[in-house]
């Protein structure tokens, strides 16, 4: 017979055991994960209006298969895959991209271009994006060819890891996709909580049923849509052109507005009507992609969580289950140094990839856990 102190540290050490080989299988099948169309000569034929699902996770680039002088600094390679579309009939086409589950907030890119596989010298770039979120967005293309093969790239913006969906088709889903990046130059500083928005309905698209006022954070995963306003319209049926909204901000920090006429039954795509960056509070500012990131830090991705929600973070090794932290955390979102971790000893025992498990314990709803696998960033000698 054992004693308590026995039978406790016993116990420990077999739910400690157990916890890990979940890890394990958990993310051993994303670790190896990689789609066939990985290479350009398996690209993925796509048909008009087929939804497929793919993940960046585990693919590799054909450096001599693509050129980043073409789409200047639109697009770093880092996991890309490849498909192939071919219109059957000439016109407009919509590339709709959805379901985006990453790593990181950034979400994927896409450049869509013609030529021959892999020899770039033949190749004409007709759309390049980095969607720089995860909101469900479309690629306007206009006027392809009937029986010309239009070739995709899709990428994990600088450097994210994403599963995704992606649709041809001739109606567009979600919003349009955002040519204007956040940028510290056109970050609007606020002093006040409560925005004013002001916008213009042009002639063109006075069919659409109302406006949504979509509202995103910098560090948030998607938009949420914060109103609804309808399109206002006379006795004589002819819709007003100014509109005027406001918000209040939920706290600090940078945020992207977008006004976006909501599609109607028998109308046109969704369009942008206008879109700004409002800087609030004393701490805000915009994240920069440009700057190397510290080689020994690594922030975890906390935004999606609650404000005040409990987060149970545990970090293992995913190749021999050892626990390297564990940390309790009472969720902050002015606290950007919270999600923080210091890897430095991690890389010095050569250890690539952590598999972080947060479990969310919301003020209201029920707990849930989310499972990452996450790559270390290099060491500073190796950059």
């Amino acid at each position: 017979m054992i004693g308590p102190e026995a039978a406790e540290t016993t116990f420990r050490f077999w739910h400690c055991a157990l916890f890990q080989l979940l890890l394990l299988l958990a993310f051993a099948p994303m670790a190896a994960a990689q789609v066939v169309n990985d290479d350009i000569e398996n690209r993925r034929v796509l048909r008009l209006e087929e939804v497929v699902t793919s993940s960046t996770m585990g693919c590799t680039v054909q450096r001599g298969c693509v050129d980043e002088r073409l789409t200047d600094k639109c697009i770093q390679y880092h996991n890309d895959q490849w498909f192939e579309f071919t219109p059957a009939a000439a016109g407009r086409y919509f590339i709709n991209i959805g379901g985006q589950k990453c790593r990181d907030v950034r979400g994927v890119q896409l450049v869509v271009l013609t030529g021959q596989p892999c020899q770039p010298a033949t190749y004409q770039v007709l759309s390049c994006t980095s969607l720089g979120t995860q909101d469900d967005v479309f690629v306007t293309l206009d006027s392809l060819r009937a029986g010309r093969p239009y070739l995709l790239n899709v990428d994990g913006y600088l450097k994210d890891f994403c599963e995704f969906t992606l649709h041809v088709s001739g109606r567009a889903v979600g919003m349009p996709v955002s040519y204007f990046p956040p940028s510290p130059t056109r970050v609007l500083p606020t002093a006040s909580r409560v925005i004013e928005l002001r916008w213009t309905l042009p002639d063109s698209l006075t069919s659409t049923p109302s406006c949504r006022i979509m509202r995103r954070e910098v560090h948030e995963y998607r938009s949420t849509e914060v109103s609804l306003v309808p399109v206002q319209r006379d006795t004589y049926g002819q819709a007003a052109t100014e509109y005027a909204a406001t918000d209040t901000l939920p706290g600090p920090g940078v945020y992207n507005y977008q006004v976006v006429t909501a599609k109607a039954d028998a109308g046109p795509a969704p369009a942008r009507l206008r879109q700004w960056w409002y800087a609030y509070g004393p701490n805000a500012s915009m994240p920069s992609a440009s700057s190397p990131p510290n080689a020994e830090v690594m922030e975890l991705p906390l935004a999606k969580y609650p404000r005040n929600s409990r987060l149970s973070v545990v970090i293992t090794n995913p190749v021999s289950g050892q626990v390297l932290l564990s940390r309790q955390l009472v969720k902050q979102p002015t606290n950007r140094r919270q999600g923080q971790v210091p890897v430095r000893k991690w890389q010095q025992a050569g250890i690539k990839n952590i598999a972080v498990a947060i479990t969310c314990h919301p003020l209201r709803g029920h707990f849930f856990t989310d499972q990452l696998l996450l790559s270390l960033p290099a060491p500073a000698a190796a950059r």
